[in-house]
């Protein structure tokens, strides 16, 4: 990180003494609601706290069109208060992104959260055109451009800006997930996060101290060394059932602590204290376990809540490991990296056996690994005369046959939209521009549940679900390389892949000019 970013966040999460406190806040619609004075009261009381070191706060949380954050950031650090905003990929461009970034930074807006985004809702006159152009590892690639003081000219070209911007870049990764393939897709996206310039981590919603461990053990023996919070999140009975239901995707309450939150609202105050009191329990264990700090959220929180929590787990904390029982909610036929620790009921620095694939090879995926091999690899028996062929199709009529040829091809056995730089062999020929609804090349958004797209549960599978069972069926792992696929150049849409690969203008051929 930039030494000009000397914030107090940041002074926070590099001093391994100090608990790095943050607050969620989630603007709603409009520009002066209740639901705004409300927040702006809340965070002048924790400015004058003083505990908190950053208030976060959402970009267009579950899709849904709101106050940007930027407007009400500005407000809360003339307050005194460092904010942290979202920055999300799926409503923005590349270009309108880096604007906007420039913009923040002459507003001294520096602390971000770069994330995927939930996929958009419904909006003015109905659904709106998803963009997703950058996905969260690009987008922290782009960051690392800026504050390196360039700025972007084209497909791998950048000029010198100037002054260079400080941005401090958090990622979200969720270790709850109940399958091998989604949790190991978690896991191995954070690779490439941390390698494209991560600063910090903040977890994903759960309530289970082991599945916390597992993430924090992980990244100690995989040697991700960036600060991690863990997520306390305190929900309302209102959002209790849409986490329980599946409707808040990424965010998972389990039948255990579905049914303890239903029996705590049997009480007077609705099972609030409960819901609270579990909160500063998590807290607690969080600062045991070697967590860096802790991200604080939850709808309709007061500063009183707020004091409860910290107070409670500030004195519940020399016994932080009597409360490992009540917060092991996750299902124990579930994956687990690491083998249980029977004595703790965390987990021993051991790794699991990870169960045998039962299935044999897809067919597409045997075939087209042989053509690709046979043609398009450098020691290919086909390669040569496949190169000389696609490059005597360059120039007009033969150009455009060729892309009508390949298209007919792809499109039957891939569902190929002719992007024309492809990425079928990066992810075990599974096209992501028609597999993906949020058009991921580097891993799955954190969305999905049970093996399913967020956007379409039920019916239609994450791709990189689908990606992982493909490569392990042949005794593959999705790769842990440190580089990273580029985006998509749409100035290539429509034209041959082929051709743009034997002639260096896809990724792969950017990605060596690079190099």
């Amino acid at each position: 990180m930039e030494k000009e970013n000397n914030s107090r966040l940041l002074r926070s999460l590099m001093d391994p003494n100090d608990f790095t406190l943050t607050f969620e806040l989630v603007p709603g619609a409009g520009s002066r609601s209740r639901q705004h004075r409300r927040i702006l009261n809340l965070a002048k009381e924790i400015a004058a706290d003083g505990r908190f070191q950053a208030l976060s706060i959402t970009e267009n949380a579950g899709g849904h069109p709101a106050l940007t954050p930027e407007v009400l950031g500005s407000e809360i650090q003339a307050m005194g208060s460092e904010v942290i905003i979202h920055l999300s990929c799926k409503d923005k461009n590349r270009n309108q992104m880096e604007s906007l970034l420039f913009g923040w930074d002459r507003q001294h807006i520096r602390n971000l959260l770069v994330v995927t985004g939930d996929y958009p809702q419904k909006g003015f006159q109905g659904h709106p055109k998803p963009v997703f152009d950058l996905d969260s590892v690009q987008t922290l690639n782009l960051l690392g451009t800026m504050n390196r003081g360039q700025a972007s000219t084209g497909p791998g070209g950048t000029e010198d800006v100037g002054r260079a911007t400080s941005f401090l870049k958090g990622v979200v990764v969720s270790p709850f997930k109940f399958l091998e393939a989604e949790l190991m897709m978690q896991y191995y996206k954070l690779h490439r996060k941390v390698a494209a310039g991560a600063d910090f981590v903040i977890t994903q919603i759960g309530y289970d101290a082991r599945k916390f461990h597992e993430l924090l053990l992980y990244m100690q023996q995989m040697r991700l060394d960036v600060p991690v919070l863990g997520n306390v999140f305190i929900p309302n009975l209102p959002v209790t059932e849409l986490m329980y239901q599946g409707r808040i995707p990424g965010c998972v309450i389990t039948e255990p602590l579905y049914r303890q939150i239903l029996q705590e609202a049997k009480n007077a105050d609705r099972g609030k204290e409960g819901r609270l009191l579990r909160g500063a329990k998590l807290l607690a264990v969080l600062k045991g376990l070697g967590y860096a700090g802790a991200h604080i959220g939850g709808p309709g929180l007061s500063f009183v809540d707020l004091d409860y929590i910290l107070t409670t787990a500030a004195k519940l904390q020399s016994q932080w490991r009597t409360y490992l029982r009540d917060l092991s909610f996750w299902p124990e036929a579930s994956f687990w990296y690491f083998n249980k620790d029977t004595e703790t009921g965390l987990n021993t620095a051991q790794p699991s056996a990870l169960p045998a694939r039962e299935h044999s090879m897809h067919p597409n995926f045997a075939l087209a690994r042989f053509v690709h091999e046979l043609a398009f690899a450098k020691d290919g028996l086909l390669y040569q005369p496949m190169k000389k062929i696609c490059l005597a199709f360059t120039q007009g009529r033969r150009c455009n046959s060729m892309c009508r040829f390949e298209h007919t091809i792809k499109a039957a056995l891939f569902g190929c939209q002719n992007c024309g730089d492809c990425t079928l062999a990066e992810l075990a020929f599974l096209c992501p521009q028609s597999g993906c609804a949020k058009y991921l090349l580097n891993g799955a958004c954190g969305g999905s549940r049970d093996g399913w797209c967020e956007v379409y549960p039920g019916s239609k599978p994450c791709l990189f679900v689908k990606v992982y069972e493909r490569l392990k069926s042949c005794g593959r792992d999705w790769t842990m390389r440190e580089d990273f696929v580029p985006p998509r150049d749409w100035a290539l849409n429509n034209t041959s892949s082929w051709i743009n690969y034997f002639s260096g203008r896809d990724h792969i051929g950017v990605r060596k000019k690079k190099d």
